[in-house]
């Protein structure tokens, strides 16, 4: 009797009822374009910056790749410190080449 009871619930949870959907309306969805974006100097100086994740000089004119982490910081460096905000990392950014000198204050 309990195994029929049982299979009766498991057989009722599988194909009878309906999905329930986790997902909360009050939450903006997110749609990822890209996984990174490219930071290039176009200073006329040897920077170093934390790109929200590691440290990274960039001789000018060079460029590197940054993960594209909605709300992370880039930030000034100064031997193996981080320093002021440069900018947060927005949606926007995602998969385009952004100048250093656009970003700066």
């Amino acid at each position: 009797m309990k195994l029929l009871m049982i299979a009766t619930s498991v057989f009722y949870m599988l194909f009878v009822s309906e999905p329930m959907n986790i997902s909360n309306d009050d939450e903006p969805c997110l749609e990822v374009i890209a996984s990174s974006f490219s930071l290039v100097n176009d200073t006329k100086e040897k920077v170093s910056i934390h790109t929200g994740s590691g440290f990274v000089t960039l001789n000018k004119g060079s460029k590197t790749s940054i993960s594209c982490k909605t709300g992370k910081e880039v930030r000034w460096a100064n031997k193996g410190k981080k320093g002021d905000v440069i900018f947060k990392i927005e949606s926007k950014h995602c998969g385009k080449t952004i100048k250093l000198s656009k970003v700066m204050d």
